[in-house]
C-alpha cells in the first residue's frame, strides 16, 4: 500500500524503521510532485526546501495535503523553523510514532 492510501493508524502499527521509510516516500512524492522534478532526480533531504524553489504559498497548500493523509495537525512554525525534508520526517516520525508524547506543534486532527 503507498503512504498515500495509509490511515493514521497504519502508520501507528508500523514498527519505527518502517514507520521512517514510509513517511520518506510520503515526503519525497510530496515535495517532488510540488517541486516538479521527475522521479529521476534525487531530492536532497539536507537542503532547505526553499532553496529548493519551493515558496511559502507551496509550502502552506503541501502542508494542508500532509494533513489529510496523515489525519495530524502540523503547526505552519515546524515547516518554517528547520525547513529541510530531513527535520520535517524526523519531526512526523516522532509525532506518529508516539502520540502520547508532547510534541508541540502537532496534534491528532479532529476530523
Amino acid at each position: 500500500m503507498s503512504p498515500e492510501h495509509m490511515t493514521l493508524q497504519q502508520f501507528r502499527e508500523l514498527p519505527r524503521t518502517e514507520l521512517a521509510e514510509e513517511m520518506e516516500q510520503l515526503l519525497v512524492s510530496q515535495f517532488r510532485a510540488t517541486l516538479l522534478m521527475d522521479d529521476a532526480e534525487e531530492l536532497p533531504l539536507d537542503i532547505s526546501y526553499f532553496d529548493l524553489g519551493l515558496t511559502s504559498l507551496k509550502l502552506t497548500e503541501m502542508r494542508r495535503t500532509l494533513e489529510g493523509i496523515l489525519d495530524l495537525s502540523i503547526n505552519a512554525n515546524v515547516l518554517f523553523n528547520e525547513p529541510t525534508v530531513g527535520r520535517l520526517l524526523d519531526y512526523l516520525v516522532d509525532a506518529v510514532s508516539d502520540p502520547s508524547h508532547a510534541i508541540a506543534g502537532a496534534i491528532p486532527s479532529t476530523n
